[in-house]
């Protein structure tokens, strides 16, 4: 008999034929008795998610939501303390090379096939320009099954299997500014001194940095997702003039900082994730995650699993991966404006409407709610920035880790303390 293992999970006969295979029948009675510990940052370490996972597959996953620079350090050094890692990628490109996650085999990975191609050749169309930063594909595939290093094309061996993502952009409250924004410069508008605010996490701090640079003419990057020093120290000396001059209102880590500093007006211009965006305009407040002419700044997260983790958890872990990619947990995601890596299959789990809206940059037929029933678009408005393709299409660089790592989250430290 030859049929590969993914042909098996995508006609739903894995469990028949698993004697042929020599695999596990995880579906026993003891399945209730797995727990898996995950951490992550709060995009999507979720307690809904952790309930359907209860739900539809029987065992427990115990989920911890920590800042970015926090999950990197628990990643990178306490391999023991978790099972599966929700991660970033470029937090990939500081964990990988530690070897305290395992390749993960593609073949086991139901859908596969209909990943989007950014994470396969880091092309969204055939005639995609790869934007700069470190790409999703570039730290994704690994060379083999005890691999620490990173593939450069696709093989059966992933870093990480990808799961959420989405093009950020400025957050704005159009309410309190009275009047278009279209640039990324607009950050360090003296106009907004004092009411402007930027994130507290370097690796992406410094990426929203270099688009407003850049913006205003000051910087033209070799590439500004590995910078040289001089063009950190370039890019930090404008900031620190800003800051001492008094532009930025807060400095914040946390999805919910941000949201209370637009929320209470306290800030009007700022980085800002999508789901924030929502929770803000969930209050019943005016919020615009912005289209800006230079393009996005973008970023994608994945599953990585422990080194250590084998055995009955280990076939759960692949069990649960793929029901992530099933398409409920899209759907759910997508509701608050990120993108599932299969798109295809959250749209069995979304209404036409709200695909529309969210996917296709439609008109909304009716009120569009994220999933907690509050409503994020009245009926006639369109998502920010338009469809999938137009969105991600005007990606000008993925957050990264430079070759100056060191050097810049220094000179980072140094900025938020001068």
């Amino acid at each position: 008999m030859t049929i590969s293992r993914r042909q098996l999970l995508k006609t739903g006969t894995a469990a028949a034929a698993a004697s042929t295979l020599g695999a596990p029948m995880i579906w026993a009675q003891n399945i209730k008795d797995v727990t898996l510990r995950q951490f992550g940052t709060g995009v999507s370490n979720l307690n809904e998610v952790a309930q359907k996972v209860k739900e539809d597959l029987g065992f427990t996953l115990e989920m911890t939501a920590l800042d970015s620079d926090s999950v990197t350090q628990r990643a990178a050094t306490q391999p023991d303390s978790f099972d599966i890692a929700d991660i970033e990628y470029w937090i990939c490109k500081k964990v990988w090379p530690t070897g305290n996650l395992q390749a993960m085999d593609v073949s086991k990975i139901a859908n596969y096939d209909k990943i989007v191609g950014i994470f396969k050749d880091g092309k969204l169309t055939p005639e995609s320009e790869i934007a700069q930063g470190t790409a999703p594909h570039t730290v994704g595939f690994t060379t083999g099954p005890d691999g620490t290093d990173f593939a450069d094309e696709q093989t059966n061996w992933m870093t990480l299997i990808p799961t959420i993502y989405n093009a950020d952009t400025l957050g704005i409250r159009p309410d309190l500014i009275g009047r278009p924004i279209e640039s990324w410069a607009e950050l360090l508008n003296p106009e907004f001194k004092g009411k402007a605010s930027i994130l507290d996490i370097s690796s992406i701090g410094i990426m929203d940095m270099a688009m407003v640079c850049e913006a205003m003419g000051e910087i033209q990057y070799g590439d500004k997702g590995n910078m040289t020093r001089e063009e950190i120290d370039k890019t930090m000396a404008i900031f620190t003039e800003a800051k001492q001059n008094g532009q930025f209102r807060a400095f914040w880590k946390s999805f919910d900082e941000s949201v209370n500093l637009m929320a209470s007006g306290e800030v009007v211009i700022q980085s800002m994730w999508s789901p924030a965006i929502t929770a803000v305009k969930s209050k019943g407040i005016p919020c615009v995650y912005q289209p800006l002419k230079e393009g996005y700044r973008s970023w994608g997260g994945g599953i990585g699993l422990s080194k250590s983790l084998s055995g009955l958890e280990l076939d759960a872990a692949y069990e649960y991966i793929n029901w992530y990619l099933s398409g409920w947990v899209g759907g759910f995601l997508m509701r608050q404006g990120y993108y599932s890596a299969v798109p295809e299959t959250s749209k069995d789990y979304m209404s036409e409407n709200e695909w529309g809206y969210w996917f296709e940059g439609e008109e909304a037929a009716e009120p569009i709610t994220n999933p907690f029933g509050d409503v994020m678009a009245q009926a006639g408005e369109t998502r920010d920035g338009g469809s999938f393709y137009d969105r991600m299409g005007a990606v000008a660089c993925w957050n990264a880790v430079m070759d100056e790592n060191q050097y810049m989250v220094r000179k980072w430290n140094e900025f938020i303390a001068s």
